[in-house]
C-alpha cells in the first residue's frame, strides 16, 4: 500500500471486518534506550544487556508500553485517518504477551470491530483491535484502540490540507 498521501478515511468509510497491516520495524537497542530515556524508567532488563541476558532474555527487552506506543506509531504510518483523527479516546485489554527483544522485528495487524454514531454528527467512534506481531509471527502485545474521528458532515465545504 502506498501511504505517501493520506488516506482520511471518515466515519462512514469504516467498514467493520477490514484488516490492515502495516510496515515492519526492526526493534535496535538504541529504540528502547530512548524509549527508556523519556519514559525515565531505566529499569536494566532494557538497558543493561547483561543484566537482561541474566534474566533468560537474548538481550535488552523493550518496555510493554513501548510495544503499545509502537503499535501507534506504526498504525499512523499508514494515514488512515491522518487529517480525520480527532482524538485517542483509549486503550482497552491491553495485553503484554510476550517479551519485545532488540532484533525483533514487529508489524502491526489490526482490524475496525466497532463503531457508533456521538451526539455530534461531525463525529463517529470508531475501535480496532490491535496485535503486535514479531517476525515469528507471535503476537507480543494486543489491544484495543478507541479513536475519534470526523464524519463527512465535518468535510462540508471544508477541504482537507494538501
Amino acid at each position: 500500500m502506498d501511504t505517501s498521501a493520506p488516506i482520511n478515511l471518515r466515519y462512514e468509510d469504516i467498514a467493520l471486518g477490514a484488516e490492515f497491516e502495516t510496515a515492519v520495524h526492526t526493534v535496535t537497542e538504541a529504540d528502547i534506550a530512548t524509549f527508556a530515556d523519556v519514559t525515565r524508567d531505566h529499569h536494566p532488563l532494557h538497558v543493561d544487556g547483561a543484566y537482561a541476558r541474566s534474566r533468560g532474555f537474548p538481550a535488552v527487552i523493550g518496555h510493554g508500553l513501548f510495544g503499545l506506543s509502537l503499535m501507534e506509531g506504526l498504525k499512523s504510518e499508514l494515514k488512515l485517518y491522518e487529517e480525520t483523527s480527532i482524538a485517542s479516546l483509549g486503550w482497552d485489554e491491553v495485553k503484554f504477551k510476550g517479551p519485545i527483544v532488540a532484533g525483533d522485528s514487529l508489524r502491526v495487524r489490526f482490524r475496525f470491530v466497532e463503531k457508533r454514531p456521538t451526539k455530534n454528527p461531525e463525529r463517529g467512534i470508531v475501535v480496532e483491535t490491535l496485535d503486535l506481531i514479531n517476525q515469528r509471527d507471535e503476537v507480543v502485545t494486543a489491544a484495543r484502540h478507541i479513536s475519534l474521528i470526523l464524519t463527512r458532515q465535518a468535510d462540508q465545504g471544508m477541504p482537507l490540507a494538501t
